[in-house]
């Protein structure tokens, strides 16, 4: 058995939780996916992957050996490169995964700069509003806003993000100005549940961080749409500073109580590669970090 074509086979498989997906992607046959997975299984001596005729998935000895397969074979990609001498021509299909709104309004003109910059490569943008396992979803990079928890991934940080009160300033002329967080008590609030802003908004007093229940008057599902009420002068709402960052330059919102603040959040590029990154992860982390760093509304 050719071990590296059983890893390969092996992590399409996981990947694509199917074998007929994997054989696709692999461009042979389901039936030669099936021996190479059941080749490797036997001679590690263990289970790899779980088997119904609804999915297949990976056991727990499975996913520590998919990671170390996936490492495995990305260090392969990049000594290939290294001796062939491409490392400046990135190729091959990046998956990157970032929030929604932070996606589309940051991340997507980078992504097309990528790929018109680098003709051989492809890219599949995953934009979601929750936090995307990068190894067990196939990812390669990703951007995350907030403190990042203790993990292998690498991180490069390339800006922060406030979250902030905002309001039309028609309806801060029509309703006053909230001096206090308690003066939000008295104003109608809009909250928008995607993502995690919760009910609870917390505060920073000279006494400390203290949260305040507020009883929002609309919920929605998406930022969009708080956007869209705030603008229409309906109440206040809280959100990251970048998601209504041109609204803030246009004048069409504007930031209240701006001094009880929490700390800034931090945004990194993360990704899952060693020090060695492919040629395509590389390029595209070295491209994205420059334009977000250079970016007014994260920095």
């Amino acid at each position: 058995m050719d071990r590296l074509h059983a890893m390969s086979a092996f992590v399409a498989v996981a990947e694509a939780e199917g074998f007929a997906a994997a054989a696709r992607r692999l461009n042979i046959s389901p039936p030669a996916v099936t021996r190479a997975v059941a080749a490797l299984e036997e001679q590690l001596g263990v289970k790899l992957l779980n088997r119904t005729t609804r999915y297949v998935r990976v056991t727990e000895a499975g996913q520590r050996y998919l990671e170390d397969a996936r490492r495995i074979l990305s260090e392969i990609e990049a000594a290939d490169e290294a001796a062939a001498g491409i490392n400046a021509a990135p190729r091959g299909l990046l998956a990157v995964t970032a929030p929604v709104l932070f996606g589309r309004m940051f991340v997507m003109p980078g992504i097309v700069k990528y790929l018109e910059q680098y003709p051989d490569t492809e890219v599949n943008a995953v934009f979601l509003d929750r936090v995307v396992n990068l190894l067990e979803e196939g990812l390669d990079v990703g951007v995350r806003i907030g403190e990042l928890p203790d993990s292998s991934m690498r991180a490069l940080r390339v800006g922060s993000v406030r979250l902030i009160l905002c309001g039309s300033p028609l309806y801060i002329q029509q309703r006053g100005l909230p001096q206090r967080p308690e003066d939000l008590l008295g104003h109608s609030a809009i909250l928008s549940s995607a993502g995690s802003h919760a009910v609870d908004w917390r505060f920073e007093t000279g006494s400390g961080s203290r949260p305040l229940r507020i009883k929002p008057r609309l919920t929605v599902t998406s930022n969009d749409a708080a956007i869209a009420a705030a603008v229409q002068g309906f109440g206040i709402t809280r959100l990251l500073s970048y998601q209504v960052a041109p609204q803030l330059a246009s004048g069409e919102l504007q930031i209240v109580l701006e001094n009880h603040e929490p700390p800034p959040r931090p945004v990194h590029i993360v990704h899952r590669e060693g020090p060695h990154a492919s040629a395509k992860v590389r390029a595209f982390v070295d491209l994205m970090a420059e334009n977000l760093r250079a970016d007014k509304a994260l920095n």
